[in-house]
């Protein structure tokens, strides 16, 4: 395998200087091909080389992209087939979300108790400098009002579980950075329409209600879901019995839905009663879906969860590449304007969560996990947002651009502070050695030492 890796590197170079002939000549014939090809063999090729393996999973991201740059045509429809559908997207980002879930655990929750104050510093800043920063780089930069309104819906989402992962590597304090992450995803359907109506209300129309049941569909009910496989582990024979007769009903419910009951409801229901009348839905097929899990992970197929993070990883390529797909022509002319919005704000979000956190007195290690947990976003519940307003390639294509350059940010802040243990207060975990994607979780429920982007 090291042997493939190494021939995809050496590849990889070739290719770039295809790329850069053929653009010499003017012959797209030359150096688009080679272009997909350099990406995709730089992304095999990071392996074989230890200071870049970190880097491996922004590769494949970063060469799904440019093939979408490209040749879009491809990732915008298969026949009639639209790979960029509402409920496509929707459904690929709700299983993203549901697969680094079952990463976490219910006593992620107890690091409330342990750590207070952190946890208040983590939630305050991560809602309030980055949509703040969004707000104000919008308003400074000259920006359509879609692609607008995607920059701060980015700066309004929750933390994603790639913040977990840096404080891992970082020596930070993992205890508070997971719980900060878990209680941001849960107030999000609060706090994410709530900041959008304040500081995007001006450039698209924002109805609260939507947006919050929005937010609640492709965020908290795959993250439950994945907390109720956690609390069925170790549940009692009474509450797996109550779980059982709700996945009943809600099978129930599916049926009914599924034989005429969703027509029947839109002939006499308005926009908002069928909203929830499809969030229910929704949760019903979560439960349902939770309890097949358990049944599957603690029976005959116990690797399907050394899998899901793999899994969750190609989710999010998919929507990533399919989001630039469709933006493509808005994204060639407004890309690089995009990439400096996208470094300003992340970099903001790790300067503000990071000395915010000192001036209030938290330890070094606490105030790195907080650094990331303000500074990086839920590029997956933005890009689902997008879709669900019908905005994918236009308010999309912030998450697409933030996403991974977030994790590029964020590997190297965290391998600098590798090596630089924290002086004073709890050091956090040594960084572990980062194992190959799909690899089982720590015992623990720790995130795994690698590179996710959410």
């Amino acid at each position: 395998m090291q042997r493939i890796r190494k021939t995809c590197l050496a590849l990889s170079v070739a290719a770039v200087l295809a790329v850069l002939v053929g653009l010499v000549a003017d012959a797209p014939a030359v150096w688009q091909p080679a272009a997909v090809l350099a990406g995709l063999a730089a992304a095999i090729g990071f392996g074989a080389v230890e200071a870049l393996k970190g880097y491996q999973y922004t590769a494949w991201v970063i060469a799904g992209l440019i093939a979408a740059l490209t040749y879009p045509a491809p990732f915008q429809s298969w026949g009639d087939f639209d790979l960029g559908g509402k409920f496509l997207i929707t459904t690929v980002i709700q299983l993203v979300m549901f697969g680094m879930a079952t990463q976490m655990r219910l006593a992620d929750f107890n690091g409330v108790v342990r750590h207070p104050r952190g946890v208040v510093v983590g939630l305050v800043g991560h809602y309030s400098v980055m949509p703040v920063a969004a707000f104000v780089l919008v308003h400074f930069v000259d920006l359509p009002d879609e692609i607008g309104m995607g920059v701060i819906l980015y700066g309004c989402v929750a933390s994603g579980l790639a913040s977990n992962v840096m404080s891992l590597m970082a020596r930070a304090n993992l205890a508070l950075a997971v719980t900060v992450t878990a209680l941001s995803t849960v107030l999000s359907p609060v706090t994410t329409p709530l900041l959008m109506k304040l500081f995007a209300g001006r450039l698209v129309d924002v109805v609260f209600l939507d947006i919050m049941l929005d937010v609640i569909r492709i965020t908290l009910v795959p993250v439950c879901a994945a907390l109720l496989v956690d609390y069925l582990r170790t549940a009692r024979r009474t509450g797996r019995r109550v779980v059982d007769c709700l996945a009943v009903v809600s099978a129930g419910w599916l049926a009914y839905i599924a034989l005429g009951g969703w027509n029947d409801a839109s002939a006499s229901l308005s926009e908002t009663p069928m909203a929830l009348v499809e969030s229910v839905s929704y949760m019903a097929a979560a439960l349902i879906v939770a309890r097949v899990f358990h049944l599957l992970v603690s029976g005959p197929l116990p690797q399907l969860q050394k899998a899901m993070p793999m899994a969750s990883m190609i989710g999010i390529m998919y929507y990533n590449t399919i989001t630039t797909a469709a933006g493509r022509d808005a994204l060639l002319s407004i890309g690089l304007t995009l990439l400096a919005v996208g470094l300003v704000h992340n970099c903001t979000g790790y300067l503000f969560g990071y000395w915010g956190s000192r001036a209030v007195g938290l330890d070094q290690s606490s105030a790195r996990a907080v650094s990331f947990e303000v500074g990086m976003q839920n590029g997956g519940m933005a890009t689902g947002l997008a879709a669900s307003m019908g905005m994918v390639g236009t308010a999309g294509l912030p998450a697409a651009v933030f996403s991974p350059l977030g994790n590029i940010t964020g590997s190297l802040l965290a391998n600098y502070w590798s090596r630089r243990p924290p002086r004073d207060g709890d050091t956090g975990p040594e960084p572990e050695p980062e194992p190959e994607p799909g690899s089982e979780a720590p015992a623990d429920g720790s995130p795994q030492d690698k590179e996710l982007t959410v």
